[in-house]
Formats: C-alpha cells, structure tokens, sequence
C-alpha cells in the first residue's frame, strides 16, 4: 500500500451466495464439488470497486437501499471480508456502523465502553485516561452502570458515538447512524465530527441527506447496483444523483403546501420552521404566480429555535419540474446573521428582485440548520409553489444578464 493512502482497494467485490429454498444450501454443500453451482446463483453486492483515499479527506457514500454502500463501508471496517481484489486501510478505525454494533446487550453500558476500547487497540489504561471525557459526552447518567439492554435507542446511540469518535482513531466511518438522537445530541455529534475534521482525520460519511453530505464532504462516491457510478467532488455527485432520483421517479416528491407544523417552543438542542410566505405583485402564500424579469419575488421564513442556541442558519433552494435545484442561497455563506429574540422566534426574509427564471412551475424548499450551516434541524420540503410566465422567446430555465457590443 503506497504511504500516500489511508485506504486503497482495486478491484474490490463481495459476492453472496443465494439458494432458492434451504434445502439447496445442504444439497450445495454435498454435491457442490462436482456439480459446481447448480443449487445456487452468485449475487454481487460489491464488484470491481477501484478507490484512493487520501489522510485528511472527508468522502460521502450515497446510494439507494441495497446499492452496496454499507457492505463498502463494513469492508473497510474489517467486518467484512472481500471475494475479491484487495484492501488496506492505514491507522485505527473507528466505526458507527449499525446502532450498537459490537456492544454486548448483556454488558453494563461501562464495561461495553471498555470492551470497544480493547477492540479499537486500547490498553485499559488509556481507556481509563479517556473515560471521564466519553461519560460526559454520552450524557446518560447512573445507566451506565445498567446492562445496555436496558438502555433506549437514543442512549445506546450516545455511548456508541462517544466511544468510537474519543480514541484519537485516524478513520471514523459512519453508516447513517446519526439519524438516532434528539436535536442537542445531533448538533454534538455534528460538532465533534467538525472537530475531527479540523484535526485532520479522515472521514467516510453515508447519509441519505444530501444537505449534510455537501456541507460536510468534499468528495463523495455514489454507489449504484455494486459499482461506483461517480466519484467526484461532493456538490457535483450529489446533483447527479438527486437528478437520477428524479427521472427514475418520474413523478415530482412535492409534499402539501399548506400545514407547516406550528411551535410554541423549540425542543433542547434544536429548532423548527412555523411558517414560509410568499410575496410578489400583491400575491401573498404558498403558490404565487409571477413575471420572469419583472416581479420582484420576497420569501419570509419564520422559525423558532432553541435560545441557548446561537443564531441558526437559513437555506432556501428552488428546483424545477424534474427536482433539479436550478438556485439557492444560504445566509451561512453570504455571511448574514438572522435575529432571534430571547424566546427563541426568528424570521430569515430573502428577496429576489426582478426573478431571472425563465417560464415555468418550481418549487421551493427551505432548510433551517446551524449557524455553521452543517446540521440541518428542519426542513420545509416544496413548501412554497411558483408558477413563472415570460414575455420574450428565451429558452431554458435562468435569464442571465447579457448585451450585445457593435
């Protein structure tokens, strides 16, 4: 393995062997030598998989159930061996791949801490040294001292999370295990993976949420039927895929207009969007129609949050018929700080002036996320309907500004 790489496969494939009914399995297994495979059918989850990782890089895996990400992931865990072609990982490997996976139910929550710890390459010792940190993160109290299989989804999750990202390791892979946890819990996590980042580790991300694979990667793999169908930067993948998601559906996903759920008070550790409002040529609501070039379109986002929470982060996209995000603006990267008054309630006001679409119906979605932009707490998908008509003969979906010299 060339020094250069923290993880290096060629040729990487895992084959399964299938049989129609149990009964074949036994006959395989008896016969199989001299009638070759006759009771069974080879099914590849993973085949001819070239990759280079390199120390410090941040990939996000995305994919549809079954594409074959979480057997990537587990090979380059160790808990998976290959049929094929050849992997090597450099330097210790953290992973949070199923909810609990390597805890035993039967263990106390700190004997299972120091069991993960020997597993990961610790000495008692060091895991001695760490101990205080990995209980303050987890947060779970006196049940640490409870077999887990006392423990909730959500603690279970909080242990797991603080064991494998406290020992220093030099790769952390996570398998969507982030989608367990209440708001302040996620927004930790979400901060400690930065941490990791910062410092340099190297990080292998699967999620089914697109927002947090760009804001949190630079590469990503997308994975289709075994095989890698892009590598590249995180922003160009993640398009494509979502693309591919649309025409494969080939019906718009758009969710009711109407009903964002209202709060009095955010939850600890997060926030929720009340209410999204369009206004343009003296239409206010969830669809308004408008004149490309002409109508200056203005979005108003109300939220609450929170308190102890610092400002959050505001994101609105507006896609086309086919899911396509065709443009977005985020107040985290156009460096705006929205207000939040001492209960928590906020309002992100974002103005389009002279709307550049050309003619068409879209739709917008709003993400209310972080003050960093990471972690999303909320998310108003197609919340607000655009229906945009033309005056000239100009094609495609943005009028972009333009003249014409002598």
């Amino acid at each position: 393995m060339s020094s250069d790489w923290v993880i290096e496969a060629n040729g990487l494939g895992k084959r399964y062997s299938l049989f129609e009914q149990p009964a074949d399995r036994l006959k395989q297994l008896l016969w199989g030598r001299w009638l070759g495979t006759a009771y069974q059918r080879d099914f590849w989850a993973l085949q001819g998989v070239d990759l280079r990782i390199a120390p410090g890089e941040v990939v996000g895996v995305v994919g549809r159930n079954g594409a074959g990400k979480s057997t990537l992931l587990q090979m380059v865990c160790g808990t998976l061996a290959p049929s094929v072609g050849t992997l090597a990982v450099r330097g210790r490997v953290a992973a949070l791949l199923e909810l609990g996976a390597g805890f035993n139910p039967d263990f106390t929550g700190l004997e299972n801490v120091f069991m993960n710890g020997a597993i990961l390459g610790l000495k008692k010792a060091q895991v001695q040294e760490k101990l205080a940190e990995i209980l303050a993160f987890a947060d779970i109290g006196e049940f640490i001292h409870q077999p887990v299989k006392t423990y909730s989804s959500g603690m279970f999750m909080r242990l797991a999370f603080s064991v494998a990202t406290s020992v220093d390791p030099e790769v952390l892979v996570i398998d969507e295990a982030l989608s367990v946890g209440d708001g302040a819990f996620a927004r930790k996590s979400f901060e400690r993976i930065m941490g990791l980042k910062d410092a340099g580790k190297t990080i292998l991300f699967c999620s089914h949420s697109m927002y947090q694979v760009e804001a949190l990667c630079a590469r990503a793999l997308w994975i289709e039927g075994g095989q890698v169908r892009m590598d590249g930067p995180a922003t160009e993948v993640t398009s494509a895929y979502n693309a591919h998601l649309a025409g494969a559906s080939g019906t718009s996903r758009a969710v009711g207009l109407g009903g964002l759920p209202a709060a009095a008070v955010a939850a600890t550790g997060t926030g929720r969007i009340v209410k999204v409002t369009a206004q343009t040529d003296g239409q206010a609501g969830h669809a308004v129609a408008l004149q490309s070039q002409v109508s200056d379109l203005r979005l108003e986002v109300d939220f609450v949050v929170d308190p102890n929470l610092p400002a959050p982060g505001v994101a609105i996209g507006i896609s086309d018929s086919s899911e396509r995000t065709v443009a977005s603006a985020l107040s985290t990267n156009d460096g705006v700080q929205i207000k939040v008054d001492a209960r928590g309630f906020g309002r992100a006001v974002l103005v389009f002036p002279q709307m550049a679409l050309l003619k068409g119906r879209y739709q917008v979605t709003v993400i209310l996320s972080t003050e960093d932009g990471v972690h999303p707490y909320d998310m108003a998908m197609h919340c607000i309907s655009l229906q945009v008509s033309q005056q000239g003969l100009e094609q495609g979906v943005v009028a972009l500004r333009h003249e014409w010299l002598d």
